[in-house]
């Protein structure tokens, strides 16, 4: 590999991830700032593209307590109240922001906004674009920023490590295209690097997101909350032999009217409880009928509106050879999102100067212990966006770096497979650690790394 020694780009703010919170915290940055936005794949290949389900929105004020009480709910109270009390007034705004950069969300026949419901939801309050929701919002906010002059992107470079002095970041070391390494001096950096469903064997991420902004920040003694709080997902399709990641069956099917079956045909659980609930009951019956997946009935929701909410899922379970108009189809429990990570305050700033995270990779507390779904999205747009305010009333330049890096290091980076594993155990180990810290009782939900360590939530 080669190493630039001098520096190969100088940028006003770097951004790691080409994510929706990525993407939208740089939009609503200055256009006078020199913004670099560096993607580990290729730009499209995030998990904000993947999102089916919806955004949530407060529809009306009369609505904002009965939306607290859900997300608190949800997150067995462990919420960070200030948090999510931010995300809920900030909804509306999010989602005129988000229509204004030509997201379209479905709408009826007099031209009013349709709103679905999900698990653990009292009321229906979830936008929606048929059964692609990241999609429409994601592909919108890329092509917004690829219209910008002052926004660079860098496809297939990989955030290897932190630029650090003095407990200030001061940009980063990354690999361009597979044999480069290079480093990138910037003012202010924002980490937007996703989840961590590439650690594990069956996830519904992206497989390439292995928690890596996770481990550089252990490795920095940034601060970190509730590592051990991981989301899995109680319906992704049923696949024995599938390597990729896991399709995912949004919630909404069930918010619709699907029904959850054991081998039998029997109903076994409500399927409108919080998804850690959904996913214990369905492992728990798995065990009994010994199994390795339950059964999901599509045929409870009109054939018009399944072929029009959820075009996608159909698609996909006929690919399968399953027709969901006129037969179940076979669903397992899945890792699916990580409600830990890099400890924020509500501005999304790090413990460490100069340095930002957002998205899954951040944790603000607005999920607590479980996610309620459909706040993802929301979740990740309203604190990017708090992000870049934040830079916009801060940002002044140094035009001075200090020396961050001993090229005599370059042999910790070169070599590509140890370093993953080193992050991958780094990351894995405090996942345990922090699960043993907060001596939790188990419940059952088990879900294989890819070092074949177990992790519960």
């Amino acid at each position: 590999m080669t190493l630039f020694t001098n520096p190969t780009l100088i940028t006003d703010i770097l951004i790691v991830g080409s994510g929706c919170s990525g993407l939208f915290a740089a939009l609503n940055l200055p256009k006078d700032l020199n913004i670099t936005i560096i993607s580990k794949d290729k730009l499209e290949k995030s998990n904000s593209f993947l999102a089916q389900g919806g955004i949530c929105r407060l529809k009306m004020p009369d609505d904002y307590h009965s939306f607290f009480e859900d997300t608190l709910k949800a997150g067995h109270y462990e919420n960070n109240p200030q948090a999510v009390d931010i995300m809920i007034k900030s909804s509306p705004e999010i989602i005129n922001d988000l229509v204004n950069f030509g997201v379209s969300f479905q709408k009826n026949k007099q031209g009013e906004l349709l709103y679905t419901k999900e698990g653990a939801h009292s009321t229906n309050r979830i936008l929606f674009h048929k059964d692609i929701t990241g999609k429409e919002i994601t592909s919108h906010l890329l092509k917004q920023a690829k219209e910008q002059s002052n926004i660079h992107f860098f496809e297939d470079t990989c955030l290897l490590d932190l630029l650090t002095k003095d407990k200030s970041c001061f940009g980063a070391i990354v690999r361009l295209n597979e044999d480069k390494i290079v480093k990138i001096l910037a003012e202010k950096t924002i980490l937007a690097t996703g989840g961590i469903g590439g650690l594990y064997e069956k996830s519904t991420n992206v497989r390439h997101l292995t928690g890596d902004a996770i481990a550089i920040a252990i490795k920095h003694k940034i601060e970190l909350k509730d590592l051990s709080y991981i989301q899995i997902h109680p319906t992704t399709f049923y696949h024995k032999d599938g390597d990729d990641s896991c399709f995912l069956i949004s919630e909404s099917v069930r918010g619709e009217g699907a029904k959850l079956y054991d081998k039998n045909m029997q109903p076994f659980v409500n399927e409108l409880l919080p998804r850690d609930i959904v996913t214990q009951a369905i492992l728990k019956q798995m065990a009994i009928d010994q199994t390795e997946f339950v059964w999901e009935d599509l045929r409870p929701i009109p054939k018009k509106e399944l072929q029009e909410h959820f075009p996608t899922i159909v698609n996909h379970c006929l690919k399968m050879g399953y027709n969901p108009y006129e037969e179940c189809i076979p669903v397992v429990p899945a890792q699916h999102y990580f409600m830990g990570g890099i400890k924020v305050n509500l501005n999304s700033q790090t413990s460490m100067s100069n340095l930002y995270a957002v998205g899954e990779t951040a944790c603000n507390g607005v999920h607590g212990k479980n996610r309620l779904a459909s706040n993802s999205l929301l979740e990740s747009l309203v604190f990017a966006k708090r992000a870049a305010q934040h830079i916009k009333k801060s940002f002044s330049k140094t035009n001075e770096f200090p020396r961050c890096f001993d090229d005599n290091d370059i042999n910790f980076y070169s070599n590509k497979s140890e370093l993953e594993k080193y992050y991958r155990d780094l990351v894995l180990s405090k996942i345990e650690e922090d699960k043993l810290r907060k001596e939790r009782t188990p419940i059952n939900i088990s879900i294989k790394s890819k070092n074949h360590l177990k992790t519960s939530i």
